[in-house]
């Protein structure tokens, strides 16, 4: 009788996953890793390899191209997750939807909290629903806790864009997707998005496909 094999620790699976070179595979919706939720990170990988799948999940974000990845994306149950946004929009979107720059930026056992009742909705994506997107309604300010990649606290408030991509990779680590709260009747795809609802905020797509906006 064969012996059961052990699961390989994260620690082995980071480096399984590091072991190609470049961006890493991108995990999809259906995928159990993205529902099942994460581990708090706590030292799981030490700080050469931690190091090192960072700036992974940095090259994957660039590749890809994204403004947020969570490690469960790339198939890794930890609390980690890192943000990047240029922001090269028009002066209107910026204006229309808070979208500023954001630094490259760790978050390693990040959790938010809404700050007051203002909620936004605007149309949204992800990386592991690809081709598709929706309008998601989420809290205009949040408070984020947790840590940086070198142990070091992070408390600090998001408004605008940056705390809806917070909010978003956020709920990557707790299983959640953003189609577990959009307004599905929004559901477009990418083309639908190109052809007709390319506006900064999306009051007419609400019209038009029988949604409301907060």
């Amino acid at each position: 009788m064969a012996t059961p094999r052990n699961h390989p620790s994260l620690a082995e699976q980071v480096e399984e996953l590091l072991a190609a070179d470049g961006p890493l595979p991108i995990v999809t919706a259906g995928d159990p890793v993205l529902r099942r939720g994460t581990e708090r990170f706590d030292g799981q990988l030490d700080s050469a390899l931690l190091a090192r799948f960072v700036e992974a999940l940095r090259v994957t974000m660039h590749a890809a191209p994204g403004v947020g990845l969570a490690a469960p994306q790339v198939g890794v149950a930890l609390r980690i997750a890192v943000i990047e946004d240029p922001a090269p929009v028009p002066e209107e979107v910026r204006l229309a939807r808070g979208r500023v720059p954001q630094p490259f930026r760790v978050l390693v056992n990040p959790a938010y909290e809404p700050l007051g009742a203002e909620r936004a909705a605007f149309f949204e994506g992800c990386l592991s629903v690809p081709g598709w997107q929706a309008v998601v309604a989420r809290a205009a300010e949040v408070r984020l806790t947790g840590e940086d990649e070198h142990g070091r606290p992070v408390d600090e408030v998001f408004s605008g864009w940056p705390a809806r991509i917070v909010q978003h990779e956020t709920d990557h680590l707790d299983g959640t997707l953003y189609l577990d709260r959009a307004e599905l009747r929004s559901l477009s795809s990418n083309e639908a998005m190109a052809q007709r609802w390319t506006r900064p905020t999306p009051h007419e797509a609400a019209e038009a496909l029988g949604f409301e906006l907060p």
